[in-house]
């Protein structure tokens, strides 16, 4: 049997800076997952369907279960963890909540990196381009409609009282 290669991979993950020796042919999501514990990024059908596991990097959405890990090499990563800044949810992550856009939360992750890179390059999207932004990405429990409207909401800044009211 022939041993397999590896490579030393630096990247910055949520601004925090990691190297470490990995094999070539691991995926980013395992990476991630596995080596530094940011499990928040879900493994799902490891096909590129379901959009678990997707996240950004360079500023491009991309699905973590597609990507080697080497392939990041001094890329800039940001995941589902690294959206909060400590305690304080991100207006999306709160109409997340308000709305009720998640039941039992395992597309969750994605749906929220995917839709934090459509309201990056759009910040007023109609429910369409909502729709299409979040194609990629499969949830099994909601139906979607508290999903888009969840994104909405965020970008009209609507806040969680606002929603209770």
């Amino acid at each position: 049997m022939e041993p397999v290669s590896s490579a030393r991979v630096s990247v910055q993950v949520n601004g925090e800076t990691y190297e470490a020796e990995v094999e070539a042919r691991r995926l980013l999501v395992h990476f991630l997952r596995d080596d530094l514990d940011l499990t928040g990024t879900h493994v799902g059908c490891d096909t590129g369907n379901c959009g678990a596991c997707s996240v950004l990097v360079d500023g491009q959405l991309v699905k973590s279960c597609m990507m080697l890990a080497v392939q990041a090499e001094g890329a800039t990563i940001e995941t589902v963890e690294g959206l909060a800044e400590g305690d304080e949810l991100t207006p999306l992550q709160q109409a997340f909540s308000a709305r009720h856009a998640l039941q039992c939360g395992y597309c969750t992750p994605g749906m929220l990196m995917s839709a934090t890179a459509l309201l990056r390059d759009n910040p007023e999207p109609t429910e369409h381009e909502v729709r299409k932004a979040l194609q990629g990405n499969i949830c099994r429990c909601t139906g979607y409609w508290n999903i888009v409207e969840a994104v909405l909401a965020a970008s009209r800044g609507e806040t969680e009282a606002e929603v209770e009211a």
